[in-house]
């Protein structure tokens, strides 16, 4: 892709950038902005999977009642606290 066609507002934006000095270049505020983007989508990827994963194990039955996680918890932070 050799062209982009962009707002007026991620123009100036961009420009913007650029006028700071932080960006020597529109395309390297381009190329960050896309590094952000796809570091961005494998958290959203991580995340995704581990969301399947909690909904197989609740489907299959894998689960603590959550009173039982509280008291664990609520012995566990007094514990800490006593110390």
């Amino acid at each position: 892709m050799r062209n982009l066609t962009t707002s007026s507002t991620v123009e100036h934006a961009i420009e913007r950038l650029v006028a700071t000095g932080r960006f020597s270049s529109k395309d390297e505020v381009i190329r960050e902005g896309v590094r952000l983007l796809e570091e961005r989508e494998r958290k959203l990827e991580k995340l995704d999977a581990a969301l399947s994963r909690g909904i197989a194990d609740a489907e299959a039955g894998r689960v603590t009642p959550a009173d039982d996680v509280f008291d664990r918890l609520e012995r566990k932070y007094q514990s800490l606290a006593s110390k």
